[in-house]
């Protein structure tokens, strides 16, 4: 058995799914759009073989959910990227680019070399190595 995807809401499809494909080498398929709902979603593939589908649709309201801070339910989606110096050259690469840093490059308590930040939505993402 596997996790077959993830599924998230953004407000702006086009800008999150180039988050995805730019930095975490996301392919993206067609986009899927139903004029009478007002709703798309692209489904973007990663080299695991996991998808991720992100979609948009008018009638969606925004997320009370304060990012920063934990609450109940999803929490974050993890990037393994291979090794201790990507970690730190995308979490850089992010930051520079204007994506906030929720936690620095670190060790974590049960071992994993890590950092998280947020997406263009604000979704927790960590970065692991």
């Amino acid at each position: 058995m596997k996790i077959e995807h993830v599924a998230i809401w953004t407000k702006d499809i086009e800008k999150l799914k180039k988050f995805y494909v730019d930095y975490f080498d996301g392919i993206a398929g067609d986009k899927y759009i139903n004029i009478k709902k007002k709703f798309e979603s692209y489904f973007i593939k990663f080299e695991s073989g996991s998808r991720l589908e992100i979609m948009q649709m008018t009638t969606i309201p925004p997320n009370l959910n304060d990012a920063i801070n934990q609450y109940i339910g999803l929490i974050h989606i993890a990037f393994s990227v291979g090794s201790i110096e990507k970690v730190n050259g995308l979490t850089e690469t992010l930051r520079k680019a204007g994506y906030m840093v929720v936690s620095e490059p670190r060790y974590t308590g049960d071992g994993y070399y890590e950092s998280c930040i947020l997406d263009y939505d604000g979704n927790r993402i960590e970065i692991t190595e």
